[in-house]
């Protein structure tokens, strides 16, 4: 019995170890990025299919952040309050992100469409609360890294799902692609059973119990923080720039160039893989230098480079432009978030992060649908300027955020 037990104790410590936990958040991640990169990809085709205009397309787009902002809300607050639950629920999310791809795959009419892509915003966005926050607890000291080492497998599906997708559809339909796209979550979930059972331990002095009451209590306190709503708006201007950038960059490649489907998933998904290697390190240097020290210069890089295309825009210049504007593109938002659990604490750390995302998402769910209409109207030059614009907005508010302090609950 009691090598039992000290065999339970050993797995148990095991699935907790850095390497075991950051490995299996990460690969998990894959999954929700691999199908998200790769719908964007067939996104000319879904134009096609459905008959929709650029408009039309940032309607799906903001259909995506809609799902995924309006749950994180809510789903901080209850995500907090289910702490042991974070392991099935973990394992739910990836499955559902299959079910998504299916939908999105099997669809024949255009709201069919968007009911597999809220699905797949909606899992990917409750992910990110419980994954999140176990790593910035159990690694509290080493936040930045460990979060960017979670970012890297997004980044890793960022960078596959492209490439095969347009190689992919040299022989198949962008419907079979999303279809076959649906397996290897399902098989993931079952797996993520096991890998995460107790990723929401913590010792019972580190936590406060707490009621619904108390949590919407905490709640309203955060939202009355300056500093919350300061983190919020730059995470808003953050993803407003990528998601338009996200929107209109293959309608450029598809429509504007005419590039291959390969072409233009070797494009998108080169766009991400410069930042693989930059992700992690990006999160070292703000863990030892300061978030601000590291994501200031980032934004105003991404401002420079989304300007620079405009000069750029075709052929091996267009190319290393976009490869140049990845580098800082995606390690953003991991220091973004460190930066956010730096000034809360654990007790209110996903409850924090929902309302972060919650407000930032709805403003990024506007940002397609001007993305789509500067597009029709006046070009893909035009909309560069307003991608830039934000990226330099968000800079500007960041340096001035007061990161010293803690938010009080």
């Amino acid at each position: 019995m009691a090598a039992a037990e000290t065999t339970s104790s050993e797995t148990k410590d095991l699935r907790l170890t850095a390497r075991v936990m950051v490995t299996a958040l990460a690969t998990g991640h894959v999954a929700f990025h691999w199908i998200i990169q790769s719908f964007v990809v067939v996104l000319p085709e879904i134009q096609r299919t459905f008959g929709i205009n650029a408009v039309g397309v940032g309607g799906i787009l903001t259909m995506r952040e809609l799902a995924s902002g309006l749950v994180t809300l809510p789903g901080g607050v209850v995500v907090d309050m289910l702490r042991k639950w974070w392991g099935w629920l973990l394992a739910i999310c990836v499955g559902a992100s299959g079910l998504g791809s299916l939908l999105m795959g099997v669809s024949t009419v255009y709201p069919l469409l968007l009911a597999g892509v809220a699905v797949v915003a909606v899992s990917h966005s409750l992910w990110h609360l419980p994954a999140s926050a176990s790593l910035s607890h159990h690694f509290a000291d080493r936040r930045g890294v460990m979060l960017s080492f979670h970012g890297v497998g997004g980044s890793i599906g960022d960078v596959a799902g492209p490439l095969v997708t347009g190689a992919l559809l040299l022989v198949l339909g962008w419907r079979g692609i999303l279809s076959i796209y649906a397996v290897a979550p399902f098989f993931m979930g079952f797996m993520a059973v096991w890998a995460f059972k107790n990723i929401g331990d913590v010792k019972e002095e580190d936590t406060k119990a707490a009621g619904l009451a108390q949590r919407l209590a905490m709640t309203k306190a955060l939202m009355r923080s300056p500093l919350l709503w300061g983190l919020t708006v730059v995470r808003g201007l953050r993803s407003m720039a990528l998601v338009a950038l996200v929107t209109l960059l293959p309608l450029y490649l598809g429509n504007d160039l005419d590039l291959s489907p390969f072409n233009r998933g070797f494009h998108i998904g080169m766009l991400i893989a410069v930042g693989l290697a930059a992700k992690p390190l990006a999160g070292l240097m703000s863990d030892k230098l300061g978030r601000k020290q590291v994501l200031v210069p980032g934004l105003v890089w991404s401002c420079g480079f989304a300007l620079l295309m405009i000069a750029f825009d075709d052929g091996v210049s267009l190319t290393v432009t976009i490869a140049l504007l990845g580098l800082f593109l995606y390690p953003d938002q991991p220091i973004l978030t460190a930066a956010l659990f730096d000034v809360v604490g654990r007790e209110v750390a996903t409850t924090g992060l929902g309302v972060v995302a919650f407000a930032s998402f709805l403003m990024a769910a506007t940002s397609p649908l001007i993305a789509g209409a500067i597009y029709e109207t006046a070009g893909f030059q035009a909309g560069l300027y307003y991608i830039a614009g934000l990226f330099a907005l968000a800079a500007v508010l960041f340096a001035l955020l007061p990161l010293s302090r803690r938010i009080d609950i």
